[in-house]
């Protein structure tokens, strides 16, 4: 394991059945205005929430929802991070996107006709969800503009970041891929993230021995040396040229 200047705790193995802690929603009511997402809603949309609400916990690594299954509620990141990914044909896993607190997920699901999972979830440390019905979520969108306007914003950056991940996964080599993952690493300012090579060839879309070349040809270059477990980028103007490619 090892990070660019971030690090993530390996996760164990999956845990069924699903498990699911239900806690009273007035104790965390007023701690939802500290995330981004709920800060500028109205105190009536924030009631209506509460009152519609559950909150669920879940302890590392447990599978949250799969691929497929129908889908019974929207769900809201309170704390703890939810990692979305898609199996292929072929069983290789590609992680979608990382959430973080304040992002939701099944809110596109929630309002179509084909009411299924569009890909699967697992939480990654402690998490806890806040879930509403979709016949309850849907009611909140038609009735609440701040809260639609919320989502359909948040559907406009994550529209974003997919086409990013489209085209890097269609028109970029791997060694391309993985240089943008290096400097992606570099830059975020999640400083507490621990990669795995098996997490990071999930993560663009190939296989752990592809990721290890990879990264011993970039050390080879002189393009990143390793200290312990990070990498340290000594070339970053190769490493964009190699983004590229």
């Amino acid at each position: 394991m090892f990070s660019v200047i971030a690090k993530r705790e390996l996760a164990g193995k999956c845990k069924f059945p699903f498990c699911y802690n239900h806690f009273n929603m007035s104790a965390n009511l007023n701690k939802f205005p500290e995330l981004p997402f709920f800060s500028n809603l109205s105190h009536e949309t924030l009631a209506f929430i509460e009152k519609n609400s559950t909150i669920q916990c879940y302890s590392n690594n447990e599978i949250i929802q799969l691929e497929g299954e129908p889908c019974l509620w929207a769900a809201f990141v309170i704390s703890g991070s939810v990692q979305v990914y898609h199996l292929t044909k072929e069983g290789r896993e590609q992680i979608l996107i990382t959430l973080l607190p304040g992002a939701h997920f099944n809110t596109v699901p929630a309002v179509d006709s084909n009411c299924n999972h569009r890909a699967s979830a697992r939480s990654l440390g402690k998490t806890k969800l806040l879930t509403i019905s979709i016949e309850k979520y849907r009611l909140l969108l038609k009735t609440r503009a701040d809260l639609a306007y919320h989502v359909l914003t948040d559907f406009a950056h994550r529209l974003d970041h997919l086409t990013v991940l489209v085209e890097r996964l269609s028109l970029h080599s791997i060694r391309g891929r993985l240089a943008s993952f290096l400097i992606d690493q570099a830059d975020s300012r999640d400083q507490h993230n621990l990669w795995t090579q098996d997490e990071i060839a999930s993560h663009l879309g190939t296989v752990r021995d592809v990721v290890g070349r990879t990264l011993r040809s970039f050390m080879d270059a002189g393009l990143i040396r390793r200290e312990g477990s990070k990498f340290v980028l000594l070339d970053r103007t190769a490493l964009e040229e190699e983004t590229q490619f």
